[in-house]
């Protein structure tokens, strides 16, 4: 399955639960994650909808996830191992450390979080916000 419809089925199976959305999202928008396929083969599961039989839904197992980090079974990069604790902890309500684990995240990245978290609050996205504040100020 390519990273795309993957990340399509995440979404789907996320669907209407905030905090999923949110973590999903960041997990898909963070850009590294889904093209691993140590990590899309071990911590995601993919099947059918049952409703109407042909959706495909895929979800991701946090915990495992977050446990193989810890224990040094899935080697990432700083940045990487960054979002995946955010990621799992917005989603799946793994403990992060918000003091060691924000710091050292890049712009982009931290303007992801910012958004997931708002997203998973249920506000609306702070950058378009930003945005409208600049067009209309």
């Amino acid at each position: 399955m390519t990273s795309r419809r993957l990340a399509d089925a995440l979404l789907a199976c996320a669907s209407g639960i905030r905090h999923l959305e949110a973590g999903t999202s960041l997990l898909i928008d963070c850009g590294s994650w889904l093209h691993r396929e140590d990590f899309t083969s071990r911590f995601i599961t993919t099947g059918t909808s049952i409703s109407d039989g042909t959706t495909i839904l895929a979800d991701t197992d946090w915990e495992a996830a977050i446990a193989a980090l810890h224990a040094g079974e899935l080697p990432a990069s700083s940045g990487e191992r960054r979002m995946l604790l955010l990621a799992a902890s917005i989603a799946g309500g793994t403990p992060v450390s918000l003091s060691s684990t924000l710091p050292g995240i890049d712009r982009r990245n931290a303007s992801l979080v910012v958004s997931a978290i708002a997203h998973a609050a249920g506000l609306p996205d702070p950058k378009q916000e930003t945005d409208k504040w600049h067009q209309n100020g």
